[in-house]
Protein backbone atom coordinates (compact mmCIF):
# COMPACT_ATOMS: atom_id res chain seq x y z
CA UNK A 1 0.00 0.00 0.00
CA UNK A 2 1.22 3.48 -0.31
CA UNK A 3 0.11 7.16 -0.12
CA UNK A 4 1.79 9.88 -1.34
CA UNK A 5 0.64 14.02 -1.48
CA UNK A 6 3.19 14.89 -4.60
CA UNK A 7 1.01 17.91 -5.67
CA UNK A 8 2.71 20.70 -4.16
CA UNK A 9 6.15 19.27 -2.88
CA UNK A 10 9.05 21.11 -2.60
CA UNK A 11 12.81 20.98 -1.05
CA UNK A 12 11.49 23.13 1.52
CA UNK A 13 8.18 21.47 2.51
CA UNK A 14 9.09 18.19 2.46
CA UNK A 15 9.84 17.42 6.14
CA UNK A 16 6.21 19.63 6.84
CA UNK A 17 4.16 17.03 4.23
CA UNK A 18 6.12 14.03 6.10
CA UNK A 19 4.88 15.52 9.25
CA UNK A 20 1.20 16.24 8.04
CA UNK A 21 1.07 12.52 6.90
CA UNK A 22 2.17 11.59 10.00
CA UNK A 23 -0.88 13.22 11.45
CA UNK A 24 -3.57 11.82 8.69
CA UNK A 25 -1.42 8.40 9.50
CA UNK A 26 -1.96 7.55 13.17
CA UNK A 27 -5.64 9.39 12.83
CA UNK A 28 -6.62 6.31 9.90
CA UNK A 29 -5.13 3.51 11.49
CA UNK A 30 -6.96 4.56 15.02
CA UNK A 31 -10.17 4.23 12.27
CA UNK A 32 -9.25 0.71 11.38
CA UNK A 33 -7.87 1.88 8.29
CA UNK A 34 -4.41 0.48 7.24
CA UNK A 35 -1.99 3.20 6.10
CA UNK A 36 1.80 2.63 5.41
CA UNK A 37 4.40 4.31 7.77
CA UNK A 38 5.74 6.79 5.32
CA UNK A 39 4.88 8.70 2.27
CA UNK A 40 6.17 7.62 -1.53
CA UNK A 41 8.22 10.10 -3.36
CA UNK A 42 9.49 7.83 -6.18
CA UNK A 43 5.75 7.39 -8.06
CA UNK A 44 4.74 8.96 -11.09
CA UNK A 45 1.82 10.98 -10.19
CA UNK A 46 -0.69 8.79 -12.52
CA UNK A 47 1.10 5.35 -11.22
CA UNK A 48 -0.03 6.47 -8.03
CA UNK A 49 -3.62 6.94 -8.69
CA UNK A 50 -3.96 3.91 -10.58
CA UNK A 51 -2.74 1.75 -7.77
CA UNK A 52 -5.39 -0.77 -6.20
CA UNK A 53 -3.46 -0.74 -3.17
CA UNK A 54 -3.63 3.24 -3.08
CA UNK A 55 -4.06 4.81 0.48
CA UNK A 56 -4.13 8.27 -0.33
CA UNK A 57 -2.89 11.29 -2.60
CA UNK A 58 -4.39 14.01 -4.36
CA UNK A 59 -4.87 14.09 -7.98
CA UNK A 60 -5.43 17.42 -10.16
CA UNK A 61 -9.00 18.32 -11.46
CA UNK A 62 -8.17 17.44 -15.49
CA UNK A 63 -6.78 14.15 -15.25
CA UNK A 64 -9.23 13.32 -12.50
CA UNK A 65 -12.15 13.97 -15.57
CA UNK A 66 -10.30 12.84 -18.16
CA UNK A 67 -8.77 9.75 -16.42
CA UNK A 68 -9.20 8.53 -13.48
CA UNK A 69 -13.34 9.14 -12.90
CA UNK A 70 -14.96 5.91 -11.26
CA UNK A 71 -11.13 4.99 -11.02
CA UNK A 72 -10.59 6.47 -7.82
CA UNK A 73 -12.85 7.70 -4.16
CA UNK A 74 -13.12 11.43 -4.07
CA UNK A 75 -12.45 12.40 -0.43
CA UNK A 76 -12.50 16.04 -0.16
CA UNK A 77 -10.74 19.30 -2.27
CA UNK A 78 -7.37 21.03 -0.78
CA UNK A 79 -8.29 24.53 0.83
CA UNK A 80 -5.45 26.77 0.56
CA UNK A 81 -7.26 30.09 1.29
CA UNK A 82 -6.79 31.52 -1.96
CA UNK A 83 -8.13 35.41 -1.54
CA UNK A 84 -11.12 35.80 -3.71
CA UNK A 85 -11.72 32.21 -4.21
CA UNK A 86 -14.01 29.69 -2.48
CA UNK A 87 -13.55 26.86 -0.50
CA UNK A 88 -11.62 24.37 -1.84
CA UNK A 89 -11.40 26.10 -5.66
CA UNK A 90 -8.38 27.11 -6.73
CA UNK A 91 -7.11 29.47 -9.87
CA UNK A 92 -4.10 29.99 -12.32
CA UNK A 93 -2.42 33.10 -12.76
CA UNK A 94 -0.91 34.21 -16.27
CA UNK A 95 2.78 35.26 -16.13
CA UNK A 96 5.08 37.51 -18.24
CA UNK A 97 8.59 38.55 -17.85
CA UNK A 98 8.63 41.65 -15.36
CA UNK A 99 10.23 43.50 -18.19
CA UNK A 100 7.76 42.84 -20.38
CA UNK A 101 4.99 45.86 -21.92
CA UNK A 102 1.99 43.49 -22.20
CA UNK A 103 -0.88 44.71 -18.78
CA UNK A 104 -3.61 42.40 -19.80
CA UNK A 105 -3.94 38.92 -20.97
CA UNK A 106 -5.89 39.97 -24.19
CA UNK A 107 -2.11 41.71 -24.77
CA UNK A 108 -0.29 38.20 -24.28
CA UNK A 109 -2.30 35.61 -25.36
CA UNK A 110 -0.63 35.44 -29.03
CA UNK A 111 2.84 35.04 -27.01
CA UNK A 112 4.45 31.35 -26.97
CA UNK A 113 2.79 29.67 -24.33
CA UNK A 114 5.01 27.64 -21.97
CA UNK A 115 3.09 24.74 -20.31
CA UNK A 116 3.47 21.97 -18.13
CA UNK A 117 1.45 19.37 -19.49
CA UNK A 118 -1.53 18.70 -21.60
CA UNK A 119 -2.88 17.29 -18.71
CA UNK A 120 -2.56 19.77 -16.21
CA UNK A 121 -5.60 21.43 -14.91
CA UNK A 122 -3.61 24.46 -13.81
CA UNK A 123 -1.27 24.76 -16.88
CA UNK A 124 -3.56 24.19 -19.70
CA UNK A 125 -7.17 23.51 -18.98
CA UNK A 126 -8.16 26.50 -17.16
CA UNK A 127 -6.09 28.92 -18.89
CA UNK A 128 -7.36 27.45 -22.21
CA UNK A 129 -10.85 27.60 -20.96
CA UNK A 130 -10.42 31.22 -19.57
CA UNK A 131 -9.12 32.53 -23.33
CA UNK A 132 -12.18 31.26 -24.74
CA UNK A 133 -14.24 32.96 -22.41
CA UNK A 134 -12.80 36.22 -23.63
CA UNK A 135 -12.68 35.10 -27.33
CA UNK A 136 -8.87 34.39 -27.03
CA UNK A 137 -7.26 31.41 -28.03
CA UNK A 138 -3.42 30.62 -26.43
CA UNK A 139 -0.21 29.56 -28.35
CA UNK A 140 1.34 26.66 -26.79
CA UNK A 141 4.65 26.40 -27.68
CA UNK A 142 6.59 24.93 -25.18
CA UNK A 143 5.97 21.61 -22.87
CA UNK A 144 8.56 22.07 -19.62
CA UNK A 145 7.14 19.29 -17.17
CA UNK A 146 6.77 20.96 -14.57
CA UNK A 147 5.26 25.08 -13.69
CA UNK A 148 8.27 25.63 -11.92
CA UNK A 149 10.48 25.02 -15.42
CA UNK A 150 7.52 26.95 -17.68
CA UNK A 151 8.52 30.01 -14.92
CA UNK A 152 12.07 29.40 -15.97
CA UNK A 153 10.97 29.43 -19.57
CA UNK A 154 9.63 32.42 -19.47
CA UNK A 155 12.39 34.33 -17.62
CA UNK A 156 14.85 33.20 -19.77
CA UNK A 157 13.19 34.01 -23.04
CA UNK A 158 11.88 30.65 -24.20
CA UNK A 159 8.34 31.29 -24.10
CA UNK A 160 6.14 34.66 -23.55
CA UNK A 161 3.53 33.58 -21.10
CA UNK A 162 2.65 30.62 -18.82
CA UNK A 163 0.09 30.09 -16.67
CA UNK A 164 1.39 28.87 -13.35
CA UNK A 165 -0.96 27.47 -10.33
CA UNK A 166 -1.73 30.19 -7.91
CA UNK A 167 -0.53 27.78 -5.00
CA UNK A 168 2.70 27.07 -6.88
CA UNK A 169 3.03 30.60 -8.08
CA UNK A 170 3.37 31.25 -3.99
CA UNK A 171 5.57 29.26 -3.04
CA UNK A 172 8.38 29.58 -6.13
CA UNK A 173 7.64 33.66 -4.67
CA UNK A 174 8.82 32.23 -1.47
CA UNK A 175 11.57 29.88 -2.61
CA UNK A 176 12.60 30.47 -6.67
CA UNK A 177 14.86 33.84 -7.19
CA UNK A 178 13.60 33.59 -11.17
CA UNK A 179 9.91 34.53 -9.56
CA UNK A 180 11.36 37.88 -9.24
CA UNK A 181 12.11 38.22 -12.87
CA UNK A 182 8.42 37.80 -13.34
CA UNK A 183 5.13 39.53 -12.65
CA UNK A 184 1.08 38.20 -13.42
CA UNK A 185 -0.79 39.87 -15.33
CA UNK A 186 -4.04 38.24 -14.95
CA UNK A 187 -6.10 35.01 -13.86
CA UNK A 188 -8.41 32.24 -14.93
CA UNK A 189 -11.83 31.71 -13.15
CA UNK A 190 -11.41 29.17 -10.41
CA UNK A 191 -12.32 25.17 -10.42
CA UNK A 192 -12.15 23.06 -7.82
CA UNK A 193 -8.55 22.61 -6.74
CA UNK A 194 -6.38 19.72 -5.45
CA UNK A 195 -8.88 16.94 -4.45
CA UNK A 196 -7.53 13.81 -1.96
CA UNK A 197 -8.10 10.46 -3.33
CA UNK A 198 -8.11 7.01 -2.41
CA UNK A 199 -8.53 3.50 -4.34
CA UNK A 200 -11.38 2.92 -5.91
CA UNK A 201 -14.80 1.40 -3.88
CA UNK A 202 -13.88 2.76 -0.06
CA UNK A 203 -16.34 4.73 2.02
CA UNK A 204 -14.37 8.13 1.85
CA UNK A 205 -15.56 9.36 5.36
CA UNK A 206 -12.70 7.97 7.58
CA UNK A 207 -10.18 9.74 5.39
CA UNK A 208 -12.12 12.96 5.24
CA UNK A 209 -12.53 13.08 9.23
CA UNK A 210 -8.38 11.51 9.30
CA UNK A 211 -7.33 14.26 6.87
CA UNK A 212 -9.21 17.15 8.42
CA UNK A 213 -8.17 16.14 12.17
CA UNK A 214 -4.48 16.44 10.86
CA UNK A 215 -4.71 19.37 9.23
CA UNK A 216 -6.13 21.51 12.03
CA UNK A 217 -3.64 20.05 14.32
CA UNK A 218 -0.73 21.04 12.19
CA UNK A 219 1.95 23.41 13.71
CA UNK A 220 1.75 26.94 12.99
CA UNK A 221 5.10 26.86 10.92
CA UNK A 222 3.50 23.77 8.61
CA UNK A 223 0.66 24.99 8.32
CA UNK A 224 2.19 28.78 7.28
CA UNK A 225 4.53 26.48 5.27
CA UNK A 226 2.08 24.62 3.49
CA UNK A 227 -0.75 26.96 3.43
CA UNK A 228 -3.11 23.89 3.94
CA UNK A 229 -6.24 25.41 5.89
CA UNK A 230 -8.52 22.77 5.49
CA UNK A 231 -10.26 20.21 3.32
CA UNK A 232 -13.79 20.84 1.26
CA UNK A 233 -16.48 18.05 0.71
CA UNK A 234 -17.37 18.78 -2.90
CA UNK A 235 -19.85 16.91 -4.86
CA UNK A 236 -18.82 15.18 -7.86
CA UNK A 237 -20.38 17.46 -9.95
CA UNK A 238 -18.56 20.42 -9.19
CA UNK A 239 -16.03 18.43 -11.55
CA UNK A 240 -18.40 18.53 -14.44
CA UNK A 241 -16.66 21.00 -17.09
CA UNK A 242 -15.67 20.26 -20.41
CA UNK A 243 -12.29 18.49 -21.12
CA UNK A 244 -9.82 21.05 -23.08
CA UNK A 245 -8.55 20.33 -26.90
CA UNK A 246 -5.23 18.95 -26.38
CA UNK A 247 -2.69 21.64 -27.02
CA UNK A 248 -2.50 21.68 -31.03
CA UNK A 249 1.25 19.38 -31.53
CA UNK A 250 1.39 18.13 -28.67
CA UNK A 251 0.30 14.46 -27.19
CA UNK A 252 -1.27 13.72 -23.81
Amino acid sequence: MIAALPMYLAPDNGPAHDRLWAGIRDALRLRGVPAPDHLTHDISHAEGWARPDLVLSMICNLPYRAQFRGKVTLIGAADYGLPGTAPGYYRSVFIVRAEDPAQTLEQAAAYPLAFNEPLSNSGWGMPCAHAQTLGLALNPALRTGAHRESLRAVVEGRAGIAALDAITWINLQRCDPAARRARVIGQTHATPGMTFVTAAGRDPAPYFDAIAGAIAEMSAPDRSLLGLRGIIALPDAAYDTPLPPFPAGFAP
